[in-house]
C-alpha cells in the first residue's frame, strides 16, 4: 500500500499534464488558431521538461508526445476553418452506422462486395435518402459526362475485382490467358 501511495502523486500530476493539453485544445475562451498553437507549444515544452521526472507515467507521456507530434500538422486546422468539427467522430459514426445496417440487411459479417465496389455512391445515396425522399426529376443526372465518368470508374473497379477473383479461382488458366493476350501482338502475321 505504501508503494502505491508514493507512486500515485507523480502519476496523477503527469496525467494532469495530458488533461491540461486537452483543456487547451478544447478552446473554452474561443482563442484564435495562432493563440492556441502558441499556448499548446508552451505546454508541450513543460511536458518535455517534466518527462525526465515522470517516473511511472513516463510511457504515458512518451506516447502522448509521439501521438501529438504525428497529429501536429493538422491539429490546429479546425480553429482556422469556421464550422469545421474538431474531431471526425460524427463521420466515424456515419460509417459505422452504414456498416451496421449493411450487415443487418445482408446477414454478412464483413462488408458486402457491393458496398466495397460502390461505396462512394452507396454511402452518399444512403445518407441522402435518410434525410428526405427524392423525386425522379431530382435523381436525373445534372451533367451526363460527369455521370458517365463516375460509371466508368465504378465499372473499372468491378472489372479489377473480377480479375482478382478469376486469378484466385484458377491462377494457371488465368496466367495462360494473360500470356496469350500479351504475346499475340508480338508474333509476325
Amino acid at each position: 500500500m505504501a508503494q502505491t501511495a508514493t507512486l500515485w502523486p507523480p502519476v496523477q500530476r503527469d496525467f494532469g499534464l495530458v488533461h491540461q493539453a486537452a483543456a487547451i485544445l478544447g478552446n473554452p475562451k474561443e482563442l484564435s488558431a495562432q493563440a492556441i498553437r502558441r499556448q499548446f507549444q508552451a505546454h508541450l515544452r513543460v511536458v518535455r521538461r517534466q518527462y525526465s521526472q515522470a517516473g511511472a507515467a513516463r510511457p504515458t507521456l512518451r506516447h502522448f508526445l509521439k501521438v501529438t507530434a504525428s497529429y501536429r500538422p493538422g491539429l490546429f486546422h479546425c480553429y482556422e476553418v469556421a464550422d469545421l468539427p474538431r474531431t471526425n467522430n460524427a463521420l466515424e459514426q456515419l460509417f459505422g452506422s452504414t456498416r451496421h445496417h449493411e450487415r443487418r440487411c445482408t446477414g454478412r459479417k464483413a462488408a458486402s462486395p457491393g458496398l466495397v465496389l460502390r461505396g462512394a455512391v452507396r454511402l452518399v445515396a444512403g445518407v441522402g435518402s435518410r434525410l428526405r425522399t427524392y423525386s425522379a426529376q431530382e435523381l436525373t443526372p445534372v451533367s451526363l459526362p460527369l455521370w458517365r465518368k463516375l460509371r466508368a470508374g465504378l465499372e473499372h473497379r468491378r472489372q479489377a475485382r473480377t480479375l482478382r477473383r478469376r486469378f484466385r479461382k484458377n491462377s494457371g488458366i488465368y496466367l495462360r490467358q494473360l500470356e496469350a493476350i500479351l504475346l499475340r501482338p508480338t508474333l509476325p502475321p
